[in-house]
């Protein structure tokens, strides 16, 4: 994927859904949801994925373009997306209508809805689909950081759509309310992990230390004295 990618607009995501829903999910690949999230996740990755995941959009049999013009545009398009994530993670948690995560809504969200309603749960199963691929470092980032035990935590329950309980405990539904909080805390989630992330790629200065005066060399405290008789003892 290139750097030089801009963000997609309204009819290119429009466009871009409609193409995975005809050529990538009826062939077990991903939905313009799943893929959002897929690319979230390898985006606030604690290591650099290098491998061609445009491959494992389209599920086990990609498809055949028409020509080298479409190809170049469909890998135009999910450029485009993966530069939206990538702006989306570099604006913070006020986000505008077209860099929100591309989770699917009810027309009315706040409105009452069955719990049975699985919003979110595709975005989560593609969020988790890219953690996968970097296990080892996730794991050893969760085992450093309780905050973001929890945030995989509420991820995790709306993929599965059962609350998190103790051991031994009998599992409870996820309600639509509380998938809908999630969902609103997403942006916050991301722009934390994609912080902690920068954090962890930027080089440390080194601590140097002068070196230790030898034993018969006048103490750096200005006593007049030899070090080994005065603050080397």
């Amino acid at each position: 994927m290139t750097d030089t990618a801009r963000p997609l607009d309204a009819d290119q995501l429009d466009r871009l859904e409609r193409l995975l829903e005809q050529r990538a999910l009826p062939f077990q690949g991903m939905g313009l949801e799943m893929l959002d999230g897929f690319l979230s996740a390898r985006a606030v990755a604690p290591v650099v994925a290098g491998d061609d995941w445009t491959a494992r959009v389209w599920g086990p049999t990609p498809p055949r373009w028409e020509s080298e013009a479409e190809a170049a545009d469909v890998a135009a398009l999910l450029a485009g997306l993966e530069a939206t994530v990538r702006k989306r993670l570099r604006s913070g948690e006020e986000l505008p209508p077209l860099l929100q995560p591309l989770v699917g809504l009810p027309e009315d969200p706040d409105a009452d809805h069955p719990d049975s309603l699985d919003i979110g749960r595709e975005w989560a199963e593609g969020f988790f689909l890219a953690v996968d691929d970097a296990r080892e470092a996730w794991d050893a980032w969760l085992d450093a950081d309780d905050w973001i035990e929890e945030i995989f935590v509420l991820l995790e329950e709306v993929a599965s759509g059962e609350l998190a309980v103790e051991p031994g405990e009998a599992p409870e539904p996820l309600s639509y309310r509380e998938r809908l909080d999630t969902i609103a805390s997403l942006p916050g989630m991301l722009a934390d992990l994609h912080a902690h992330r920068l954090e962890h790629l930027t080089p440390r200065e080194p601590v140097r230390r002068a070196p230790a005066p030898g034993r018969n060399d006048p103490c750096p405290c200005g006593s007049g004295r030899k070090y080994k008789a005065c603050c080397g003892k």
